[in-house]
């Protein structure tokens, strides 16, 4: 017997035991028992008595004649003496690694631990402050405070609903093995009754807040019962932070978990489709553009809502399809009109063949454009486009339209999460798979400096809240530093392509450096003028005086 002083090591010592004991019932099953040898042409063994031995049981052997002789059998195991205890810790983590491969736990995950790759830049963006939705963040000493709120929370949906909290835990428990497929990490190690608990829990404060918060807040008192000093459930200060916590990767619940208790609350489970509307709205304060709905698209959006309207929808309303969480709701509602990309020229088209096959943080792969003083320099200009579609860029005869963006707190956590996202999920089936993350690298190669960023304040392009221009050229700077992405797979590949082929057009560079040397101020123009002025009229002297001397008047 090997001497174990190591906890880990004897339960893997353990674990190997009982899988040994488990293929050596199997072998029994499947063969018939082994007879016991004899010496050829001997007779048969007596008894005092006269008869014959019993055969030998089976069950009766000890476990450790039967791992043995299983090892025996084992064709890996025949030719080698007893394994080391270093030998028994490897294969009981081999068997625990086939066992993961053989479950494929990745198809169905959707609520994401962000890579250490991405979070070493900046932690706090990915962890939640206030309040931890889910079971990844359950139980951090720091949220804590928040856990009797909930209990508030789920306390008003009883009272005011009627029903027992054995009808919701019931409901989430037969949903349990899908749930667990849905998350990554630490979810594994919690037992069913917490797991239940925990999406009861938190699922009823977030339909809560997103219910309440419609008109500005009045449902909290209106519709649900709260007080109007509610420390949470009343649109306080404290609201804009949850609100924070609540888009983050990490700290997400299943879509299909809320509208299940949605339709519970509201006496219909099979209902899909209102917890998503009410996400929109309440995530609408996030949103990085001010810019109202255009009347086109406001009224596609109200043609959608009509039940006989269901192509209009397809058609224009991102949340017609499948959807996640609130956070992939969040991001379908930025891309609602769908994205249309500028196809790329042919021999992007050919490189697309190749560099599709490798997926490397390549950041000679990641240069869309050249910053907005180059730019200028060459002659291309920056203009604001009027849209509420933040990401719909587009450029025209040297002027490149840039919708309005609103930089302010949270911009840079929104951001991180929603390209953590596009990251971890590559299959996402809403139209592009990285289009927030095009964005983010393109901005990211239109600012260099402060001075770029002014330059697009003054257009009008870029309204920030924070201490000063560095700083917001520091955020989009630090936004994709550790992503994969390739240019080629961009809806913004065939934009970057005009752009550039402008920016090498030595007649551009001419005209605009012109415009910039003697053109850019009023002063300058006047001095221009003034020289050519003079000029005419010192070359008028010179050619009367010439004329003169040639053709003398007497």
């Amino acid at each position: 017997m090997v001497a174990v002083f190591n906890k880990d090591v004897l339960s893997w010592y353990l674990i190997t035991l009982k899988l040994r004991e488990a293929v050596d019932a199997n072998l029994q099953k499947s063969s018939p028992p082994p007879q016991q040898w004899q010496p050829r042409n001997a007779p048969p063994l007596l008894l005092s008595n006269g008869a014959s031995p019993p055969p030998p049981r089976q069950e009766q052997q000890q476990p450790g004649a039967t791992v043995a002789r299983a090892a025996a059998q084992s064709p890996a195991h025949s030719p080698k003496p007893q394994d080391s205890e270093w030998v028994i810790t490897i294969r009981g983590k081999l068997a625990q690694a086939r066992a993961e491969e053989a479950a494929c736990p990745w198809a169905r995950l959707s609520v994401y631990r962000v890579p250490k790759c991405l979070r070493d830049g900046d932690e706090r963006a990915y962890t939640p402050q206030v309040v931890s939705i889910g079971p990844l963040h359950r139980g951090r000493r720091r949220l804590r405070e928040m856990e009797r709120h909930k209990w508030r929370a789920l306390h008003h949906v009883l009272k005011r609903t009627g029903h027992d909290v054995t009808a919701y835990l019931a409901a989430v428990r037969a949903l349990e093995e899908r749930v667990r497929g849905c998350y990554d990490g630490r979810a594994a190690g919690v037992g069913s009754n917490e797991l239940a608990e925990c999406l009861v829990l938190d699922g009823t404060f977030v339909l809560e807040l997103f219910r309440g918060a419609l008109d500005g807040g009045k449902g909290f008192v209106d519709d649900l019962g709260y007080s109007r000093h509610d420390p949470i459930f009343a649109m306080r200060g404290a609201m804009h932070a949850v609100r924070n916590d609540m888009i983050l990767l990490e700290n997400q619940i299943p879509l299909f978990v809320l509208d299940l208790l949605l339709g519970l609350q509201l006496g219909n489970p099979e209902q899909t489709g209102a917890v998503a509307s009410l996400a929109v709205r309440f995530f609408d304060p996030l949103m990085p553009t001010d810019a109202p709905l255009l009347h086109k698209d406001r009224s596609k959006l109200e043609s959608s809502v009509g039940a006989d309207a269901a192509a209009a929808a397809a058609a224009f309303d991102p949340l017609s399809g499948p959807m996640l969480h609130c956070l992939d709701v969040f991001r379908r509602s930025l891309l609602r009109a769908g994205l249309q990309p500028m196809p790329p020229p042919a021999a992007r088209l050919w490189l697309k063949k190749w560099s599709g096959l490798r997926r490397v943080a390549d950041k000679r792969r990641q240069q869309f454009v050249h910053c907005v003083s180059e730019l200028r320099e060459a002659g291309i200009r920056c203009r604001r486009r009027n849209t509420d579609r933040f990401w719909d860029i587009k450029f025209d005869n040297g002027v490149l339209q840039i919708p309005r963006i609103l930089i302010h707190d949270g911009t840079k956590s929104l951001f991180l999460n929603l390209i953590a996202f596009e990251q971890c999920h590559m299959d996402i089936a809403t139209p592009g798979g990285n289009n927030i993350t095009s964005y983010a690298i393109f901005m990211d190669n239109l600012i260099n400096s402060a001075e770029d960023v002014k330059y697009l304040h003054d257009r009008g392009i870029i309204e920030h809240w924070l201490g000063s221009d560095a700083e917001v050229a520091d955020l989009f700077n630090r936004l994709c530093s550790e992503v994969v992405f390739d240019i080629n797979d961009s809806y913004l590949s065939g934009l970057s392509d005009q752009v550039n082929r402008y920016y090498e057009h030595k007649w551009s560079t001419w005209v605009a450096s012109l415009q910039h040397n003697y053109f850019s101020n009023p002063w300058a123009i006047v001095s221009v003028v003034a020289g050519v002025f003079l000029l005419l009229l010192t070359m008028t002297q010179t050619f009367y005086s010439a004329y003169s001397y040639y053709r003398p008047s007497g």
